[in-house]
């Protein structure tokens, strides 16, 4: 379990990536910048690196998150985790994730909810085809409409 090709991001994806792309252009987003964070193997380990990254987050008074992964399985553990860190320190998160048939994480909360899949094959597959199923224009442009409306939506609701 992991990543596979069709959902791997090349060097290319890395320096044209529609969504930093997207983000950097948007005149009523003020982008912060990346974070890039690993997937540990321990459980432990798995659990720190998605406390770390919401502290850091919240150390940097962000509002809003498009998290995303390129992995599935053990590596739910980590996204999930993740997104639940930045949820809880009240900072608008959605995820980003090839979902597929799979249609299922290993393991769920309230805010694995909130993620929108990238699947492009028809059969919602891994397709063996580098490149095939990541992030697009397309993905980019829901993710930030999804973001800004989840941002107004909590900023509304008292917390």
């Amino acid at each position: 379990m992991g990543i596979g090709p069709s959902t791997k991001e090349t060097s290319l994806h890395h320096f044209q990536d529609p969504l930093i792309d997207l983000l950097g252009k948007d005149p009523d987003i003020d982008f912060q910048g990346v974070i890039i964070v690993g997937t540990p193997q321990s459980n432990a380990m798995k659990y720190l690196v998605g406390q770390r990254t919401a502290i850091w987050l919240e150390g940097m008074r962000t509002n809003g998150v498009i998290a995303t992964t390129d992995g599935w399985g053990n590596s739910d553990v980590d996204f999930a985790n993740t997104l639940e860190e930045i949820g809880r320190r009240n900072i608008s998160v959605i995820g980003l994730k090839f979902i597929g048939t799979q249609a299922k994480f290993v393991v769920e909360n309230e805010f694995t909810k909130l993620v929108l899949d990238f699947n492009k094959s028809e059969k919602g597959i891994e397709t063996e085809i580098v490149g095939a199923n990541t992030i697009d224009q397309r993905d980019a442009a829901k993710a930030l409409a999804s973001i800004k409306l989840k941002m107004r939506k909590d900023n509304q609701e008292p917390r």
